[in-house]
């Protein structure tokens, strides 16, 4: 009678035996991966997964010490990116196992940011917009968080990443004036996983809240080149592989949009209440009354804020809290 010892022996015994034939998939942006072969000749599925970093300090010191090789993709301002390999395997750009973003000095709206902290959906009037909203960009725009986009936008940083550019002539605001580069997120390899960024040169428009009707053929027009240079540059994806959004909020307060793989899988930065597809917005305006000045001001929009974000502590939870003394009130 076997034991449960024995069962778990035989059963890890198996793996090393596997024989590779063919690569069936990769998902999860690359962290998981099927493979088919055989095991002692009958057919065999192999689906491997990343498993999640141990949370040990012991182990969270010592991994940037640690690491085999360490390949720099690119860096402005405070903001650095690369590949690694955390193990002694033949280290090379294909067998890199980790994609590492780098901010140096980070602030500590960067630590919020990427903390664990509750979420809340929150409801953003036009009337909460212009009393609100809008004075906390400016505010964000006037410290000055904007010089990694303006290195990038002047040719000062990342040249040689920008993959596609347009003419652009700021007396006339024309169609043209917009780029195109590698999303800091994406290791630049996995395809499936592509996320690429539109990056307009004209300042005036911070966010989608900034774009009217009048704005729509300029819209279709950067939608188009964009969709033509990635499928130009990367010859394996189609048009219809792709998927174009913006972010609300987003970030940063400079008008950009993000060219993703239709593959990617959709986290959070994707989700409804954070992405707002392109052709969506197109449509809207298209929709809107009134004139050409009609805009996306006017609309109402829900989207999720961190509990320790800036929007949620300095706006959105005193307007809660006064919201609920008036109605104690009453």
């Amino acid at each position: 009678m076997s034991t449960q010892a024995d069962t778990k022996a035989k059963a890890e015994a198996l793996v090393p035996k596997f024989k590779f034939e063919k690569l069936l998939n990769q998902d999860q942006a690359g962290r998981r991966t099927s493979l088919l072969g055989t095991i002692d000749t009958l057919p065999a599925l192999l689906i491997l997964e990343r498993a999640p970093f141990p949370s040990s300090p012991e182990y969270l010191s010592s991994v940037p010490a640690t690491l085999q090789t360490l390949k720099n993709l690119g860096a402005n301002d405070i903001y650095h990116w690369y590949l690694a390999n955390s193990s002694s395997q033949t280290p090379s750009d294909e067998t890199a196992d980790l994609k590492i973003n780098l901010i140096h000095p980070c602030t500590e709206k960067h630590i919020k940011k990427y903390s664990k902290q509750g979420v809340r959906l929150v409801s953003e009037t036009p009337e909460i917009y212009l009393g609100h909203v809008r004075p906390y960009m400016q505010a964000q725009r006037d410290a000055g968080r904007l010089n990694w986009v303006f290195n990038i936008i002047e040719g000062k940083k990342e040249v040689e990443d920008v993959i596609y550019r347009t003419p652009f002539d700021a007396d006339s605001l024309n169609e043209e004036g917009f780029l195109l580069l590698p999303d800091l997120n994406w290791d630049r390899q996995t395809l499936d996983a592509l996320h690429l960024l539109g990056l307009v040169e004209r300042r005036d428009i911070w966010s989608l809240r900034d774009l009217k009707k009048k704005h729509v053929p300029w819209l279709k027009h950067m939608k188009e080149k964009f969709l033509e240079a990635t499928t130009k540059v990367y010859p394996s994806i189609e048009a219809d592989q792709l998927k174009l959004y913006v972010h609300y909020q987003p970030t940063y307060y400079h008008f950009h949009i993000h060219i993703v793989h239709v593959q990617l899988e959709a986290g959070a930065t994707q989700a409804t209440g954070k992405a707002v597809g392109l052709d969506s917005i197109i449509s809207q305006l298209e929709t809107m009354d009134g004139g050409d000045e009609a805009g996306m001001e006017r609309a109402t929009l829900s989207y999720t804020l961190g509990e320790a974000s800036d929007l949620w502590v300095e706006v959105f939870e005193p307007l809660k809290r006064a919201r609920g003394t008036a109605s104690q009130s009453q």
